[in-house]
């Protein structure tokens, strides 16, 4: 082997300095750099470019639909709190016409208890004067055969005869009536 001076080591050393590159290896990696850049941006980022644009429209189209669909939630909504307020007014409307048909009913049947109360009395007057009549004509049978006979006696004489009887009876009642003592 061949011993190395000391002044060939120093440039030798001075030749090869690890920090400096040879001109050769920043031709050839600019060359590789500037081929991967090529082929990167030739087929790398056109999917990178079409897989961002298909999720932003997929997300503006998903926005898109979600207002789309919150718009229908919010007229569905509107339209039920309208079909509820009209259901409340219905609502009262039946209470109240029921309230009214209720007071009308009562009325009626007011109104027919007191016909039918009227009617009633007026049946009862009616059957109490038939009773009176009844009763007066009865009476005046009663008294009729009292006074004759209570005559036949005073007068000692028999008041049979039905004619004779009926003119006694009927002068008598009639003079009981007007109030004046009986004339002889």
């Amino acid at each position: 082997m061949q011993a190395l001076n000391a002044p060939t080591v120093v440039r030798a050393a001075e030749e090869l300095n690890p920090l400096i590159p040879h001109p050769i290896e920043i031709v050839l990696s600019v060359v590789v750099f500037g081929i991967l850049f090529f082929a990167v941006k030739k087929y790398v980022v056109p999917n990178f470019e079409a897989t961002f644009a298909e999720r932003t429209s997929a997300i503006e189209g998903g926005l898109a639909a979600a207002e789309t669909k919150q718009a229908e939630a919010d007229a569905k909504l509107a339209e039920l709190e309208k079909q509820l307020a009209d259901a409340r007014h219905e609502a009262a409307r039946i209470r109240e016409e029921a309230r009214e048909q209720g007071a009308a009913i009562v009325a009626e049947m007011r109104e027919q208890a007191q016909a039918e109360s009227t009617r009633i009395v007026e049946h009862g007057k009616t059957q109490i004067e038939a009773e009176r009549q009844q009763a007066v004509t009865s009476l005046r049978a009663e008294v009729g055969t009292l006074a004759t006979t209570l005559a036949g006696r005073i007068v000692g004489e028999s008041l049979d005869d039905d004619e004779r009887q009926s003119r006694v009876v009927e002068r008598f009642l009639a003079d009981l009536e007007s109030g004046t003592p009986g004339r002889n």
